[in-house]
């Protein structure tokens, strides 16, 4: 009896898994498909396979889309904060999570609070000007950085109360100073959740549009999101155009997320245990 309910409940958990996945797996499937039609083909967005697999669509969207550019902004800008913000979080929570004073505290609720608060558009308005940052590279890349921190923070300073504190009395009783500690030391091994908040980053910050909207006015500077819905504006009765836009734009996203999978699993439960 009991083993004809586990495999009930097993078999209901695994269909409602299977609708799941389907949900998230069919538009992407549509998509696609969609993007192999010519113009006339695509006009219903059906699930129906092509008769003719149109790759040329593809090139045609590089080429018309200024993809090749916006994929290298959308790498710069993806990479350059994401490794700006994983160091910087990993600094500051493990400063937080060793030294845990009331001041520490309270800073580090005051930075965790980022993950809720929304952001005042009126006010980061004025500081970019007011800082000559706005419609710069390296400015979007401080703002991309900047939001993804509070998380970051939060996520590793679970982790760090898993290393044991003799670790820093070893190191420090054999002459490492702070930044020999925490670089030879402990950095190594936060490489779980470094792995983890640094896929999550990538992740967030290739698909984010409103700050590239809001304060990349120059069309040069713009990542593949922008370009996406500027294509789209110009090819919207070209849904193939549109499809295979789409596609190329998430496509190296989805090859990082698959690639790290394993590694955001792992970081994610090993820091969920404490803090």
């Amino acid at each position: 009896m009991q083993s004809s309910t586990k495999l009930l409940s097993g078999t209901r958990n695994n269909f409602i898994a299977l609708l799941a996945c389907l949900l998230v797996l069919v538009p992407v499937y549509v998509v696609l498909v969609n993007s192999l039609k010519d113009s006339a083909g695509a006009r219903t967005m059906s699930a129906a396979w092509p008769e003719t697999m149109h790759f040329e669509n593809f090139f045609t969207v590089i080429d018309r889309g200024k993809l090749a550019q916006s994929f290298v902004n959308s790498m710069l800008y993806a990479t350059s904060a994401t490794l700006i913000s994983t160091l910087l979080a990993a600094m500051a929570a493990y400063v937080l999570a060793r030294n845990r004073t009331r001041l520490n505290r309270f800073v580090y609720f005051f930075i965790v609070m980022g993950i809720a608060m929304p952001l005042n558009f009126f006010t980061l308005t004025k500081v970019m000007q007011i800082t000559h940052l706005i419609n710069t590279q390296f400015g979007i890349i401080i703002l991309y950085a900047a939001t993804q921190i509070p998380f970051n923070v939060f996520l590793i300073y679970g982790f760090i109360d898993a290393i044991p504190r003799e670790l820093d009395e070893a190191a420090i009783i054999d002459g490492c100073g702070p930044f020999r500690l925490f670089f030879s030391v402990i950095f190594p091994l936060l490489t779980p959740v470094i792995v983890t908040a640094g896929l999550l980053n990538f992740v967030g910050i290739w698909n984010e549009f409103l700050l590239p909207l809001y304060y990349l006015n120059n069309s040069s500077f713009w990542p593949m999101t922008l370009a996406v819905y500027n294509f789209f504006g110009q090819y919207q009765q070209d849904w193939n155009l549109v499809s295979a836009d789409i596609v190329l734009t998430v496509a190296p996203v989805l090859v990082i997320y698959l690639l790290g999978q394993r590694f955001i699993l792992s970081g994610l439960t090993s820091g969920a245990v404490k803090g």
